[in-house]
Parts: C-alpha cells; structure tokens; sequence
C-alpha cells in the first residue's frame, strides 16, 4: 500500500508547498499554511459532473454578440437590486455571515416566493424535517421546491440529473465533499475541488447555483481564497445579533454593482424588507437631548438618515476611554484630535462614547460632521434641535470638505420633515436651491457649523 503524501497549502491564496513554511512566499501572509492529504489522480479523469465540455475556439472580439444578460426575479426588491437587477442564469452566487445570522432563513423564503421555477435545495447542515418546519413558520403557501439531505458531490449531481432543477441551492458548500479527494469535508483541497465541479456544472448547463458558506473568526469566507475568485457574486449577510436588522452587502459582483447594499428586518415570520430605513434608525422622540445628532449617510447608492449619539464625561480612572460602536475608532480619535487642536476644546481627560443608533456599521465620511457635533453636545450639554440634519468630511485643518451626492442627502431630509440641512459650503456649487424648500446652512468651517448649531 503506497503511502499517503501530504503538502501543506495556503488558505489565503491556495499556494501549495511540500513542507510547512511560516510566511507564504506567494502572499506574504503568516502561519496560513495547513496539512493536506492528496491523491495522484489519473490523467484521464473525467470532471465531477460527469459533463463532457466542449472544446473552447478562439472568437474575434468584434463577432462576440453581447447584450443584457436575461435575469431570474427572485421577488425580492432588496435581493434583487444587490445581485444588480436579479440572479444571471450559469451564475454562481456565494452567501456567508456569521452563524444564526439568518443566511439560510434568507434564502429559503426566497426559494418560496418563486414558485414558476423548479428548485433543487440540497441541505448538507439540516434535516428535511427541520426545513419543513421552518418554511411552515416562512410561508403558508404550498411550494413544489425539492429538498435533498446529501453531502456527497457525486451523490447532488446525480440528484440534479435526475431532477433537471431551474436553480440549485447548497447549504453548505463546507459541508460538501467529494470522494476524489480523501481529506475531510471543510478542508481546504475539498472545498476548492468542489466548487471549481460545481463551477463547472453551472455555466455548461446555465443554471444558476447558490452556495452558502461559512466564516470564520476573522469575519472573511471560511476555506481558501480561492473560493471568493471562482464564484461571481460573493454577498455578506450581517448584522448584530442582539439588534434586528441585518444588511446585505454585495463585495463582488461580475454582474452588478458592489456599492448596493439591501437591508432586512429579522421578525418571528422570517426577514422582512426594510424599503425605507431612515424612519426606523431615527428614534421617534429626542426633544431636549444632549449628544444626539441626525447624519445624513449613503451606503452604496442608497442614502438614509441615521443617529449618531454620543456621551462624554469626566474620566473617572485616570485614563479616559474611546469606545466607538458601528463607527471606525481611530477616525474618532482623529477627530477628537481636531477638536481640541482647532477648535479648543479641551477633552484629553474625558471619557468619550460613540454608538451609531440601530447597529450599522457606517463608513461613510459625511458623518464626521454628526459625529463632532454629537460630542461637542453631550459635552456641552446642549441640545441639537431636532429638526436639523448634517452631512459634511472633517479635514484635519478644521475644514468642512464637500461630499458626494449631496442632493439625494438634502431629498432625503426633506421627505422625512427636517427643516435645516448643515451642508459644506462648496457643495453649494451646482445645486438649484429654488427647487429644494428645506432650509440650507453652508458651513466653511467647524466654527462656522458650530455658530450655527449652538449659537
């Protein structure tokens, strides 16, 4: 019996080598190499999928048709605007986000609202009883998709052969495993061999394949990184835990956009689209409050309005803390900086807090101004009115630098009854104010904003 050979491969770009080494020389990542058993293959082994492809032919370029790829409604407007207009058919679409997060609950109310399709769901983490129960929670409707329990690759292409499905689901693809490698499900060599099969399947039949995968603690997709560069659409469900709305992001799209972002609700009946968040990241009642400021933000394309609260007090400890929540706290420290450094406000001995309201995660740079202006208030102690919303970059000179999309910030504030809009006063430029009725305060500087705010 010949002896298994082992290489060690790494999981951030898949270079291989025959002994462990520390750095990848490939990507230069530390302690990423991992332990893989291999089998020689034979040269005439036939692809997984038991598809025969056809010889590719040099094509001049001019002679390639190219039109608008015909799209799959998945009856879902946040999903559909993230994939860019709906699912391509010999697509392969990747969902990961943390556990629980609701990936598959997302994707089961999605297979159910699209009954004109033939769905094959191969489930390899759950029983065909425990989807049963909860599609019974997501729809009372009846649905013909076919469920199958199956971990083997081999063993789902057969399935699909014998179904002919319009759309293939599999949760997980770390769960699947395939019996041309002999390393365990979830490891690197068979996680990239099966979906390089399944990639495979997907653009000779032309049908579309939605895989679900894991992360791990880092917060990237589990498995090696190669798996991100061979599906076309990779999407990041997330959100806390403790909160109930959950975002979708889209971080590769070959087919779309990857500015668009959808947001959910998560309710007992499952997700629910959430197609105006400003009214629900804006609490109803702040009147008289110190250290709450409305910013006027855009993720992707979208723009919303969200609450930017902070709480400064005296340091008890002697050293004061920076905590941030949804917002980056090296940014906050930088503008804490700017604070005292141009404005003169002391606040080296304070402790300062930053919670972005409704657990988003908000890099947008138009928030510094809400930001600075939330802090100076609680340390103040002085209301903003609340009928004021900003938008504006903070420089480290003090200055207030101009932002993009500035009319659809301003249509925003003004469909949701604000009255004033702190604005840069560069933005100015280009803007027909005849059309806008809410009321315009251009800002130069953080003084300027500051005069205006607070008087």
């Amino acid at each position: 019996m010949a002896k298994d050979k082992t290489i060690y491969v790494c999981t951030n770009c898949g270079q291989d080598s025959p002994k462990w080494v520390g750095k990848c020389p490939s990507c230069g990542e530390w302690n990423t190499y991992v332990e893989e058993v291999v089998r020689k293959e034979p040269a005439n082994k036939r692809p997984v999928s038991g598809i025969e492809t056809e010889k590719a032919r040099p094509v001049i370029l001019s002679e390639i048709e190219a039109g608008d790829e015909p799209r799959i409604n998945l009856h879902d407007e946040e999903l559909n605007r993230v994939l860019g207009g709906g699912l391509v058919p010999g697509s392969l679409v990747l969902i990961g986000g943390e556990p629980g997060i609701g990936k598959s609950t997302l994707i089961l109310q999605t297979v159910l609202r699209i009954p004109e399709k033939r769905i094959l769901y191969v489930s390899g983490e759950e029983s065909a009883r425990q989807l049963k129960l909860r599609a019974d929670r997501l729809s009372h409707n009846p649905s013909e998709c076919l469920i199958v329990c199956e971990t083997s690759l081999e063993q789902i292409f057969v399935h699909i052969k014998n179904t002919r499905p319009d759309l293939v689901i599999i949760d997980s693809i770390q769960t699947v495993s395939t019996e041309n490698i002999e390393s365990s499900p979830g490891s690197i060599a068979q996680v990239r061999e099966c979906s390089a099969s399944i990639l495979r399947f997907a653009k000779e039949t032309h049908t579309p394949v939605i895989l679900i995968g894991h992360i791990n603690k880092e917060g990237s997709i589990a498995g090696p990184k190669v798996l991100e560069h061979i599906v076309d659409t990779v999407l990041q469900f997330e959100g806390d835990q403790h909160y109930m709305y959950r975002i979708l992001r889209s971080i590769k799209n070959r087919f779309g956009s990857t500015a668009e972002l959808g947001i959910y609700e998560m309710r007992q009946d499952g997700l629910r689209q959430v197609s105006n968040p400003s009214e629900l990241l804006l609490s109803q009642d702040h009147e008289g409050m110190s250290g709450i400021a409305i910013a006027s933000a855009i993720e992707g394309v979208r723009p919303f309005l969200i609450e930017t609260q902070a709480l400064v007090s005296s340091a008890v400890y002697g050293n004061p803390q920076r905590s941030a929540t949804g917002f980056d706290i090296r940014r906050m420290n930088m503008l804490l900086a700017v604070l005292e450094k141009r404005v003169g406000f002391k606040l080296a001995q304070k402790d300062v807090f930053l919670n972005i309201a409704g657990g988003l995660k908000v890099n947008d740079p138009a928030i510094d101004l809400a930001v600075i202006s939330a802090i100076l208030s609680s340390n103040m102690d002085a209301a903003i009115e609340p009928e004021v919303c900003m938008a504006g970059e903070i420089g480290l000179s003090g200055e207030i630098r101009p932002v993009n999309r500035i009319e659809q910030r301003i249509g925003e504030a003004e469909k949701l009854g604000f009255k004033r809009f702190v604005l840069p006063k560069y933005n100015l430029q280009g803007i027909d104010t005849k059309k806008i009725k809410i009321e315009l305060i251009p800002v130069r500087k953080v003084e300027e904003a500051f005069r205006g705010l607070f008087g």
